[in-house]
């Protein structure tokens, strides 16, 4: 059943198919409106957001227009909430405008039905179901620690409100689904929130009174996701190269390569080098951080054009780094300001710089069509693309101040959360223009609605290297499945973790269990992290080299499987890495997010905990083949041993893939 809209007297309900999710009446009003002023704080990316509450006022007087909606207060008369309902075959939207431009704030209660589950809401990386927090939708760094309980957090809370929550995440979206097989999208780039803690209804906040909501309905949560898909945008095929063997992480100057090539004699299947110091590096009490010019630096890296080609003819693919900013002390920012291509301050006509930590930047404006394309093509399109790069991290997107000038005249408040997508788009164009979309790629962790339609491929941002709840290994996972549910089909992480601050570094579990993760994703990469010399490498022991050669091997050997992934993704926007909940209706799946299914015919159990010999595992309907024994199990929980090198890994016995699985059983098995 369709959704609608059915008319009362004194108010109206929506209904998702069956289901009512939004009841208004003038006795119980489901829409409120008001005035805030924002109190904003940002730190190097880290936000502390509050709220000026002036008015606040309930509307508790309906009229409908001849199938168009008027609501306002007996308060208030002559400011009027317009609801007009547009339906088509892919959604119903309530497009609501106030009359009134002084209005800033709106509140929405839809309901929510008893044991009704919710997931989405971007790449959260706490929790996978919604249900009993509340959701900001705002992008930012998820900050070092993300749990207010912990001393780390509080530590970089006090350093600069670097610290985080279990909501604050790179990729936020004010989208998600629900177990009614249902979901709701607001169309808006302004702040907002998503509260669930009072388990009968879905509170929603936004900092604009001038939005869309929509509405989709299915039939069945994979038919909602490839909706998800369709409407936001779908990612072009992962190449070939990127899936067939490991990317090494490596940001050693001209040591890179005789370290690239004990890894390579090590036996490991090595189709990629990224080397994000190719642009040169400046030294930070953060750790080693990047040179923001983005050229050749010849003096930390002098014959790399000849390495280029030298590894292509090996089949290797050599990847760089970018972000959005330029550093005030380097020749593109002057390049970029001679243009008039840089944001401004608001209370002169000099170019904005923000504080990047020791060193300030520029901000791009690509609210200027000609800053962005002078973006695409003079430095991702010649400095890159034509120098050889095969792919790239596309880092940051989430930095925008929101007190800045911009080109377009549009206020930054909502210019912000819009950012990331801007910046994917910039690279996207830039890709296309050499005719290579598909060929070459890159790799984003910041987000909002519409990053679909442009980012490739997404990274999990920068986890702390370690176990942590909160921003640990385990978070990569439900940052993967959460940001699936919406149409990102291809999610991988930082082999080892990012962030090594304040005594906290990779242990040797920590690494032997990243690697096993890492195998069973679509894109196997290692990163060295902020502080190298403080932290264990994939090259620091003849132990991890082994290690990591033979999961490199398992990942390369699965490439055919990952194909037709990515196929099907091609085609129906369905992600590679999916809760159990996408294929089982069963309320007992509906908080799992510590394993996934990897496709239909796969389900990886990765160790996420310190200090674990094996695990639980939960195998939904069906006959499921242990991928190291061949041993047959059936649906239920079970205890399974989980040595380094042999994740719990399961096949469907009736996969059409069950000969490539065995293959792998055959060669890596016990």
């Amino acid at each position: 059943m369709p959704s609608q809209i059915i008319m009362h007297a004194d108010g109206f309900d929506l209904f998702a198919g069956e289901i009512c999710v939004l009841a208004h009446r003038t006795h119980a009003p489901a829409f409120a409106i008001g005035i805030g002023t924002p109190d904003m704080e940002m730190v190097r990316g880290n936000f502390r957001i509050g709220d000026d509450l002036h008015l606040r006022l309930p509307l508790d007087c309906f009229a409908n227009d001849k199938g168009a909606i008027r609501l306002w207060s007996s308060d208030r008369p002559d400011t009027i909430l317009g609801i007009k309902v547009d339906v088509d075959a892919r959604k119903l939207a309530l497009r609501i405008r106030c009359t009134d431009d002084a209005i800033n704030r709106l509140w929405i209660d839809m309901r929510s039905e008893n044991g009704e589950a919710f997931w989405g809401g971007g790449e959260q990386m706490s929790y996978l179901r919604l249900n009993g927090r509340s959701f900001p939708f705002w992008t930012s760094e998820p900050g070092v620690g993300r749990d207010k309980s912990t001393k780390l957090t509080q530590t970089m809370d006090a350093e600069g409100l670097a610290g985080g929550d279990y909501w604050t995440t790179n990729y936020p979206q004010p989208t998600w689904l629900s177990s009614h097989n249902y979901a709701v999208h607001l169309d808006t780039a302004a702040y907002s929130v998503l509260d669930l803690t009072d388990g009968s209804r879905a509170a929603i906040e936004c900092w604009k009174a001038d939005l869309n909501l929509e509405l989709f309905t299915a039939s069945g949560r994979t038919e909602l996701v490839r909706q998800m898909s369709d409407r936001f945008g779908r990612q072009p095929p992962l190449p070939d190269w990127a899936i067939s063997g490991a990317i090494v992480g490596l940001k050693d100057g001209q040591d890179t390569f005789a370290r690239f090539e004990e890894i390579a004699a090590s036996g490991a299947a090595l189709t990629g080098l990224w080397c994000e110091d190719w642009i040169g590096i400046r030294q930070t009490s953060f750790g080693k951080r990047l040179f923001w010019d983005w050229q050749w630096n010849a003096t930390r890296y002098p014959d790399l054009p000849d390495r280029i080609a030298a590894l292509a003819e090996r089949g290797v693919r050599f990847l760089g780094y970018v972000n959005p900013y330029l550093a005030v002390d380097g020749p593109l920012f002057a390049e970029a300001a001679a243009f008039g291509y840089l944001a401004l301050r608001q209370d002169s006509d000099e170019p904005y710089a923000v504080d990047f930590g020791e060193f300030d930047a520029g901000v791009v404006d690509f609210t200027n069509p000609d800053a962005a394309a002078w973006f695409s093509e003079r430095i991702i399109g010649q400095e890159m693309l034509d120098f050889g790069l095969s792919g790239w991290m596309a880092d940051f997107g989430e930095y925008l101040p929101t007190d800045v000038r911009l080109f377009d005249g549009s206020d930054p408040m909502e210019a912000h959360n819009r950012w990331p997508v801007l910046w994917a788009k910039v690279n996207a164009d830039a890709i296309a223009s050499r005719g290579k979309t598909g060929e070459a790629t890159f790799f984003m962790r910041a987000g909002y609605s519409g990053v679909q339609a442009y980012c490739p491929l997404l990274w999990a941002g920068d986890q702390c290297v370690d176990f942590s709840r909160h921003d640990g290994i385990n978070t990569v996972l439900t940052g993967a499945l959460s940001s699936g549910l919406l149409g990102n089909a291809y999610h991988h992480s930082d082999l080892g973790g990012y962030t090594s601050l304040h005594g906290v570094v990779r242990t040797a579990d920590l690494m032997h269990r990243w690697i096993d993760m890492a195998a069973f994703a679509p894109v196997m990469r290692s990163h060295e992290g902020n502080r190298p010399a403080d932290n264990l490498q994939l090259d620091s022991n003849p132990e991890f080299l082994t290690h990591f050669a033979r999961m490199s091997q398992v990942h390369a050997r699965l490439a055919p499987y990952v194909r037709a992934l990515s196929d099907e993704a091609v085609a129906t926007g369905l992600p590679l890495q999916r809760p159990l909940i996408l294929h089982y209706d069963d309320p007992a799946y509906h908080d799992v997010q510590d394993q996934y299914l990897y496709g239909a015919d796969m389900l990886v159990a990765p160790v996420v905990e310190a200090d674990q010999t094996g695990r639980d595992v939960i195998l939904p309907e069906g006959k499921w083949v242990h991928l190291w024994s061949g041993v047959e199990y059936t649906q239920g929980t079970h205890a399974i041993a989980a040595p380094n090198g042999q994740p719990p890994v399961f096949t469907r016995k009736d996969s059409k893939f069950a000969p490539l699985f065995a293959s792998l059983t055959a060669e890596f098995g016990a």
